[in-house]
């Protein structure tokens, strides 16, 4: 009896520890698709650079979508006629959160290279992918 309830506790919680990790993929996958929607609809020429982060080590992520989710914020629409949809693809984009703190980083949001915002989605996009 002892070794059957084990094995159904077990069970219960391998099954539990697969089905989170799918929300996450499907989530981040998202998120993705919704950096993406967001690109064509996005100023691009007299704007303010953005610093954007590229290719940060595993334990600067939480501070790398820190720093784009600051960008996020300084973006504008391309035109008048795309402002709806850019300001609901960039509410999503500022209440994501990242579940992963990871250790302390050294590097700030300033010491990234600033870069125009289509370049600037393109590396969040990238950031996103490599977390996936």
């Amino acid at each position: 009896m002892e070794r059957m309830i084990i094995f159904c506790m077990l069970f219960f919680c391998c099954s539990m520890a697969l089905t989170v990790a799918p929300y996450r993929i499907v989530k981040y996958k998202q998120l993705f698709k919704t950096i993406r929607q967001l690109e064509p609809i996005v100023k691009d020429k007299d704007v303010e650079l953005l610093h954007t982060p590229e290719n940060p080590v595993d334990e600067c992520l939480f501070t790398a979508v820190t720093c784009f989710q600051k960008g996020i914020r300084k973006l504008q629409p391309a035109n008048s006629q795309v402002n709806s949809t850019f300001n609901q693809t960039t509410k999503v984009l500022k209440n994501f959160t990242f579940s992963n703190p990871g250790k302390h980083c050294e590097s700030s949001c300033e010491s990234y290279e600033k870069k125009k915002p289509k370049e600037f989605l393109k590396s969040f996009a990238k950031l996103i992918n490599k977390v996936i």
